[in-house]
């Protein structure tokens, strides 16, 4: 669908939020703030990926009503620029892999005119999540761009969903999603996973280094045991 354009509006005002909370509870705050980071993290040297969370994106000038606002949305193509509020008709582009976690009063909008208006947008591919595994059977569901029509993407024989437009597989791990880099088949970590996983490191090296001194120590108590026990012996 062609991003509408009318004769520049300079009195409209677009808001930069629709009053509405980022997520129903702490879990979906979690599984969005764990994509953002770590798309984040793993684009950062990418100077044209844009990653972004929750902000409005306004889909048609001089209409402030037309608007959606993506849980996570992932735009090639564009600089890294923070943007307050998105207009398509500016930007000229629109996400190419979005978001959704799903929850019980938005699973409906979200499988439903939700994805209609991203496969008319031009949106490539589009991912869904319900954590709770109330709503959405299998709970974690994708969809690809084919001819302006959204295809199912098959999962796996892991239950795992690729990205082609991300490089990424997306899978459930211990009832939260996760993004696997298909080569090493690794968990994308976000950089405090990453720095804590550090720490880890070398907490478990620190400690098996001390283990190995005491027990060498030990060894050269022992041969000195043994040494002062044969001298008693000659």
């Amino acid at each position: 669908m062609a991003i509408a354009s009318l004769e520049p509006k300079t009195d409209i005002y677009y808001p930069e939020t629709d009053g509405k909370p980022m997520a129903e509870t702490l879990q979906h705050i979690l599984v969005i703030t764990y994509l953002l980071s770590a798309l984040r993290d793993f684009f950062r040297n990418a100077p044209d990926v844009y990653v972004g969370a929750n902000n409005l994106i306004y889909y048609e000038e001089g209409n402030p009503n037309a608007f959606f606002a993506p849980d996570v949305y992932v735009i090639f193509g564009l600089d890294k620029t923070p943007r307050r509020v998105y207009k398509l008709w500016q930007e000229k582009r629109a996400p190419s892999v979005i978001f959704e976690i799903t929850s019980h009063s938005t699973w409906m909008e979200d499988l439903g005119n939700k994805r209609v208006l991203y496969a008319k947008l031009g949106v490539q591919e589009y991912f869904l999540y319900d954590l709770e595994h109330t709503d959405l059977d299998p709970p974690l569901q994708g969809f690809y761009l084919e001819r302006g029509e959204y295809v199912r993407i098959a999962p796996d024989a892991q239950g795992r969903l690729e990205s082609r437009a991300l490089g990424l597989r997306l899978q459930e791990i211990d009832n939260t999603l996760r993004l696997i880099h298909p080569a090493t088949n690794e968990i994308i970590l976000t950089p405090d996973e990453n720095y804590q996983a550090a720490r880890d490191a070398e907490q478990a090296a620190r400690k098996a280094e001390a283990r190995a001194r005491a027990l060498e120590t030990e060894n050269a108590r022992l041969r000195a045991e043994l040494a002062k026990l044969r001298g008693k012996q000659d």
